[in-house]
């Protein structure tokens, strides 16, 4: 907004002509973001346990009986500081903008009543997974769908270190899109189940994927490096800037030991997101590294359940997703320590990906 506002009194007023900078703004998203979710946030937590928007908590996992009651629905806290911030900070004329922002607050409503349901019948079933599934399938369609009809954009799949290996997948682009954009959502609520251990691997995500975002929209960038240009997208890069601000506020309250949960509110909006942006700066695949935590999550679950089908009832890890596995066992790792190990691993595997844009 402040783009559209300012930009055209810049010939009278050359200070103004900062914010045609993408960089210029995006910075001011991320401060804005970080600082309202900060000061907003003691008042957001009030209204939360006023309302007795309390987590209720798995009966097998004891560990975390201590944390029933925390409010819950913290992720509508992420959503309210990057939409705003985006809102205030980037160009309203362009369309990848209103796209990423519709995909994120999509995600977001299928979360809200998912959350609400449990809370409301006081148990941990909420939406139905049939349900729960067709709501974030309509978004992802009606997303990708509005993308493909971009002239600049391409059904074109980069594959990391491969330069010249660009397959055209066509129509089954869509589907393949979908897919990453679910996937990449179930994957992070898979992972939210320790404080602070989803929303940090998000943020360094985010962080990796403005970075492409950036270079994709930048047609000088784009050729130098060699990847997919896609005009007009690194205006998505505020967006990003403003998530990573809000993702950070949140985690002020979210760290061990957590005063709030972002509930699937926040961990389907930020997964959902997070794969929308993979697909908008044609980096779908880098997901699987700079993603690699949602990755050995969700994985973690799979083999955990054809290990058990497969054997007859036994396990091969102690509980799945994997965070839990070091919970249990003779000598449990304290949460925090899992909490900063597996920061630890988001970071190294974020600087992987960036390096991998010099690796072609």
């Amino acid at each position: 907004m402040l783009y559209n506002i300012l930009v055209p009194f810049s010939q009278d007023f050359t200070l103004l002509n900062v914010f045609r900078y993408i960089t210029f703004r995006s910075a001011g998203a991320l401060i804005f973001a970080l600082l309202f979710t900060i000061i907003t946030g003691p008042w957001f937590l009030k209204k939360l346990a006023e309302l007795k928007l309390g987590q209720p908590i798995l009966e097998y996992v004891p560990e975390h009986m201590s944390k029933a009651g925390t409010p819950t629905m913290g992720g509508l806290l992420i959503m309210a500081g990057a939409l705003l911030s985006t809102l205030l900070w980037a160009d309203l004329g362009n369309v990848y903008v209103w796209l990423t922002m519709f995909v994120f607050a999509g995600f977001g409503v299928v979360g809200f009543v998912d959350d609400y349901s449990k809370i409301s019948r006081h148990t941990n079933q909420g939406l139905t997974p049939r349900a729960k599934m067709l709501g974030l399938l309509i978004v992802s369609v009606i997303a990708i769908g509005l993308l493909l009809l971009q002239p600049a954009y391409s059904s074109k799949l980069s594959v990391p270190f491969f330069k010249e290996f660009m397959p055209d997948l066509g129509l089954f682009y869509l589907v393949f899109a979908v897919v990453v954009l679910i996937a990449t959502s179930n994957a992070v609520n898979l992972t939210d189940g320790l404080d602070g251990l989803a929303i940090m691997p998000v943020v360094l995500c985010v962080m990796v994927y403005a970075v492409y975002i950036y270079v994709a929209g930048h047609a000088s960038f784009a050729q130098y490096l060699q990847v997919q240009a896609v005009p007009g997208v690194g205006e998505v890069t505020v967006f990003c800037c403003a998530l990573m601000g809000a993702g950070l506020g949140f985690l002020w309250f979210n760290c061990y030991p957590a005063q709030v949960f972002m509930g699937d509110v926040g961990a389907l909006s930020l997964g959902g997101v997070l794969g929308f942006l993979a697909v908008l700066c044609k980096q779908e695949l880098m997901l699987i590294v700079a993603g690699g935590v949602f990755v050995l999550e969700t994985v973690s679950v799979i083999m955990q359940v054809g290990f058990f089908k497969a054997t007859r009832g036994k396990r091969l890890f102690r509980m799945t997703p994997l965070h839990h596995h070091f919970q249990k066992g003779s000598r449990p790792l304290p949460e925090s320590k899992i909490i900063v190990r597996f920061w630890i691993v988001s970071v190294l595997l974020a600087i992987a990906s960036l390096s991998i844009l010099k690796l072609r």
